[in-house]
């Protein structure tokens, strides 16, 4: 770039010196012609005569001695002006070669100007990455600070939970040592107390002996009880034997949702009536016997609005009632039946098909001790 604007500049050098030269020999050649028409004018003067040609000649000579020694001084000065022109030209080329030296450093410089940009963005991000790390390390200092604060807090509280915990075990042992004093009071207390235990233990053992030996005498009629009922009510699917039970279906004594006896039911009962009174003649007074009648319905929901219940416990509870209530009516003594209701709670069988839900309507009839 600085090369190309030294190569602009025109060199005058060698135009001056043939400028200088030429004027040098137009100078000489005038002050020739001034001397030769200075000269003639003098010599046809007639006064002046012979002594202007004297003096003329002494002119002439002086004359050309000037001309001489201006030859000499211009053969001088184009020697110097060669001289001048070839140290200038000397001075050009070290000039060119300053350029192509300038130029050099101006590219170098360039790249080092390049080369610190480069720096000076890599210096920048730098910064911008020190600045970030700094923030977070401001922003981790704070946490760690808060975090110490923090933990002063805990340590303080741990201080006063540890004295609170202090005084509670203080206190729980006073309280252990009092529980030891009442434990050693206790296994007194208790010792008496065992005592007493087996005692009504052995008083309560001899009683359920007494209603083992009572069961055991009612077992024996219960069999002939069963049977007299089954002769009595005749072979029908609706009566069936389970065990130490009978089970009437609710169908054949009840209608539809119904707790009042149907007539047919009332003449079942009736025939179960006189069984009954028969075997409070057989059953000695030492045996304290009971019939339970004990009411079941299917699990069908109490339509809303039903009068006289409201579920299904309610209802076989009203319909086991209703069966002892004419039982009582028939002469049965009322003290031998206890009426209970369980409703859709125990079932005997678990399908939804119709002829499940007629199996779980049902009245169950057992002849026990109290």
């Amino acid at each position: 770039m600085l090369n190309t604007r030294f190569q602009e500049r025109t060199n005058a050098w060698p135009g001056f010196v043939d400028l200088f030269s030429n004027l040098v020999i137009i100078l000489i050649f005038l002050l020739i012609v001034f001397v030769f028409l200075w000269t003639t004018t003098s010599v046809f003067n007639k006064n002046t005569g012979a002594k202007k040609v004297a003096e003329l000649e002494q002119t002439q000579q002086a004359q050309a001695e000037q001309i001489e020694q201006m030859t000499a001084d211009k053969q001088e000065a184009e020697q110097l002006l060669i001289a001048a022109r070839d140290a200038l030209e000397t001075q050009e080329v070290q000039i060119a070669n300053q350029q192509v030296q300038a130029e050099n450093l101006a590219n170098a410089y360039e790249d080092q100007i390049a080369n610190l940009t480069v720096q000076q963005e890599q210096l920048a991000q730098q910064i911008a990455a020190l600045t970030e790390q700094l923030q977070l390390a401001n922003h981790a200092k704070e946490e760690m600070a808060r975090m110490e604060s923090e933990r002063h807090e805990i340590q303080d509280d741990m201080a006063e939970k540890q004295s609170q915990l202090n005084a509670r075990i203080a206190q729980l042992e006073s309280q252990l040592n009092a529980a030891e004093e009442r434990a050693k009071q206790q296994e007194t207390e208790y010792t008496q107390m065992s005592n007493r235990l087996n005692k009504a233990l052995a008083e309560k053992i001899a009683e359920l002996n007494e209603k083992v030996a009572e069961l055991d005498s009612i077992s024996q009629y219960q069999s002939d009880f069963y049977k007299q009922v089954k002769n009595a009510l005749g072979d029908r699917t609706s009566i069936r034997q389970d065990g130490d039970r009978f089970i009437v279906s609710s169908d054949i004594l009840f209608g539809s949702g119904s707790y009042a006896l149907s007539q047919k039911g009332k003449s079942q009962l009736k025939l179960l009536a006189n069984v009954i009174k028969d075997f409070e003649n057989k059953i000695p007074s030492d045996i304290d016997w009971i019939i339970r009648v004990d009411g079941h319905t299917d699990n069908k929901a109490v339509l809303p609005g039903t009068a006289g219940y409201s579920n299904n416990m309610q209802l076989s509870l009203l319909r086991a009632t209703a069966v002892v209530n004419e039982l009582v009516k028939n002469g049965v003594s009322k003290r031998r039946l206890i009426p209970s209701g369980f409703g859709d709670m125990h079932p005997t069988e678990l399908g939804r098909d119709a002829a499940s839900l007629q199996k779980n309507r049902r009245i169950e009839l057992q002849l026990t001790n109290k």
